[in-house]
This record gives structure tokens, sequence and C-alpha cells, in this order.
């Protein structure tokens, strides 16, 4: 074992591998800088409400229909109402979070 304080060869060559200037390739980009976005904000916020209101409408259905004796599938019915409130929630939440930070930012000072 070695003393307390010295520094193995094995740590002394990371260390200088560490120090050493990264070569000029690294440090520029390979191809072009453009962002491309897939998609807009407001298109996924979009996508997002249209995916809890599916859900909710099939807890909907799921429910009227084990309601009316058409199904008997009571669990799946139950599934159906606790994924869409939990998507539902997780929507709000999103809701409150944005408005909090659109709040943050008009308390900001220029």
């Amino acid at each position: 074992m070695s003393p307390v304080g010295t520094i193995s060869p094995l740590q002394s060559g990371l260390l200088t591998r560490i120090d050493a200037p990264l070569p000029k390739t690294a440090l520029t980009p390979s191809g072009p800088l453009t962002a491309t976005p897939t998609q807009g904000f407001g298109q996924l916020l979009d996508g997002v409400v249209g995916t809890v209101v599916e859900k909710q409408t099939i807890a909907q259905e799921a429910t009227r229909k084990v309601l009316l004796g058409e199904s008997d599938q009571l669990h799946q019915s139950v599934i159906a109402m606790q994924e869409a409130s939990v998507a539902f929630s997780m929507m709000v939440e999103v809701r409150n979070k944005l408005v909090e930070s659109y709040q943050e930012l008009m308390r900001m000072q220029v």
C-alpha cells in the first residue's frame, strides 16, 4: 500500500491526460447547427390534452357498458377510470407548473 498523499504512476498518467488541451477537431461541430423542431410546444400540449380526452372517453364508455350490462369487465372499467384520472391529474400539474413559471417570469425585473 502506498502512503497517503502520494500519486501512483497510473493516477499521474490520468491527470496528464485530463490536463491536456482538447484537439481542435473535438471543438468544431461536425455538421450544420440548424435546429429543426419536429413539432411546436402548442402542438405538444394539444396532443397531451387530446390523449387525456381520449382516456376519459374510453373510461366513460367502459363504465356505460358495465352499467347497462353489456360487459362484465368491471375491472377493466375501473382501470380505465384510474388511467383517465391519473392522466388528468398530471395534465393539471403541468398546467400549474406552466402558470407558476409564467408568473415567475413576469415578476423578474429587467
